[in-house]
């Protein structure tokens, strides 16, 4: 049951305004991640495996530990909202919110690998590899993360928008970042196993 001010107390308004300024904001961050990837000339300057044998190999490794990260976000989410139907430990809210920020950080890290030494790739390259679709899909994902990750944190900051639209932005950056792991480290170990 929604509850309301009592009489003569300001309202504090919702409105569309946010979550639409958000999505746009988000959709700008994408495009414009997408326009350095192309225009990008990829290199492994600046760029790191933290001990694995390649950047692929890190950035699949990673790219598993944010999609179980992420797994736990929307777990958690759910079970402090109360869909779960067991009352959250007062500890969750805490824990919720920092790992979070575990995911944006390793997701930051590795989007930086992947557009950085990577770039964005398509058609056929100039040594002749067609690229797959599944690199493409993976590529608009990745990019579209990014933007979603504009929109959830406004989401979560903002006291102005529709109740719809926190769940909304976080099972939308959710779905894409589960979709970007699979395109990405799903494929790579199912083609070269754990990465080493």
């Amino acid at each position: 049951m929604a509850q309301t001010a009592p009489e003569g107390a300001p309202q504090d308004p919702k409105s569309i305004a946010v979550p639409l300024t958000a999505f746009a904001a988000g959709a700008v961050v994408a495009i414009l991640l997408g326009l350095f990837a192309r225009a990008h000339d990829p290199t492994l300057d600046g760029t790191t495996t933290l001990g694995f044998s390649t950047v692929l190999a890190m950035k699949s490794a990673v790219a598993v530990v944010i999609g179980v990260l992420a797994v736990g976000q929307l777990v958690g989410a759910l079970w402090l909202y109360g869909r779960l139907g067991i009352t959250a430990p007062r500890w969750l809210g805490v824990a919720h919110r920092i790992s979070g920020t575990v995911v944006v950080l390793l997701t930051v890290f590795v989007g930086y690998h992947c557009l950085w030494s990577l770039g964005w790739e398509s058609g056929v390259t100039d040594d002749g590899y067609h690229v797959p679709a599944r690199t493409v899909v993976h590529e608009v994902l990745g990019c579209t993360v990014f933007g979603a990750i504009v929109v959830k944190v406004v989401a979560v900051r903002s006291r102005r928008a529709p109740g719809w639209y926190l769940p909304v932005a976080g099972g939308l950056l959710f779905t894409l970042l589960v979709a970007a792991v699979l395109t990405s480290a799903g494929y790579y170990i199912d083609d070269h196993g754990w990465p080493s």
